[in-house]
């Protein structure tokens, strides 16, 4: 059986001491085994503090990184690209800190950031993200860490939507986070896309067809949890979906509308799905 997570964008944005200190115990008592935190800034809560929180209500940790306008590793100034990979180690460093294996997200160019690209281009852009991740992946490896590196859909990135083409252009040793909710939109066959990611995969983030409860869409679930056996994933599946009342990540994700009867009933019931499968 899968272990089950949820993301605190279901309730919060930006995370803080206070929320975890109050979410943590309602989503522990739902049945809950791993809570995702969001690294939006580093500084806007405390990895020791949120450690002992997580060990007192007896969750697993796991950690996203978070890419605004201005986090950059491709078509960027030199600045831009250091400040962008020392947040992305400090990310690293957070996930050590609370035992997160993973840090996940689209760790190439800030989400919303589209442009076109010819064959030349992309290959070229392929190569700087390449240059730009190693310093990250070597700092990972070093501590312990999986960088899973998430493709989005086309409306948020021109660079990576497809797991075929995160196989294509990311190193080797660079994982693959995957997202319910882009691989309907860019993937033929969501199933046949973990197939492809295989071993490399090291993350799966889960949401219904339109961004809410897991299992209340038309997604084959069934088919996309066989996939993920038949490649012997042994992460958690953690319910990403985010809340209408913070104005930025509403608008980031464009989330216009609720998208369950409450926040509370979309983590509970999209569990409940999930653990029925």
């Amino acid at each position: 059986m899968f272990s089950i997570g949820v993301n605190t964008w279901v309730w919060v944005s930006p995370l803080t001491d206070d929320d975890l200190a109050r979410l943590a115990p309602r989503i522990a008592r739902w049945g809950f085994d791993v809570i995702e935190l969001p690294v939006e800034r580093p500084g806007d809560w405390d990895p020791d503090k949120a450690a002992a929180v997580l060990a007192e209500h007896g969750l697993a940790a796991s950690v996203v990184l978070v890419m605004p306008p201005g986090r950059e590793l491709v078509a960027a100034s030199p600045r831009t690209v250091r400040d962008t990979q020392d947040y992305l180690r400090h990310c690293v460093d957070v996930a050590v800190t609370v035992g997160s294996p993973v840090v996940a997200g689209p760790a190439y160019t800030s989400v919303g950031r589209t442009w076109r690209l010819s064959p030349y281009e992309r290959g070229k852009a392929g190569a700087e993200l390449r240059e730009h991740l190693r310093p990250v992946l070597d700092h990972a490896a070093g501590r312990g860490v999986k960088l899973a590196v998430e493709p989005l859909n086309r409306y948020e990135t021109s660079l990576i939507n497809t797991v075929e083409q995160a196989l294509e252009t990311l190193p080797e040793d660079c994982h693959l986070a995957l997202d319910v909710y882009h691989l309907n939109i860019e993937e033929k066959d969501p199933a046949l896309a973990v197939l492809a990611a295989a071993d490399r995969l090291a993350h799966v983030q889960v949401c219904g067809t339109d961004r809410g409860t897991p299992g209340a869409d038309r997604f084959d679930w069934p088919g996309f949890t066989q996939a993920l056996r038949q490649v012997g994933y042994q992460g958690p599946l953690v319910i990403e979906s985010f809340t209408a009342h913070n104005r930025s990540i509403a608008t980031a994700a464009s989330i216009w509308r609720p998208l369950a009867r409450s926040q509370d009933a979309l983590a509970v019931d999209g569990l409940a799905y999930l653990r029925a499968l």
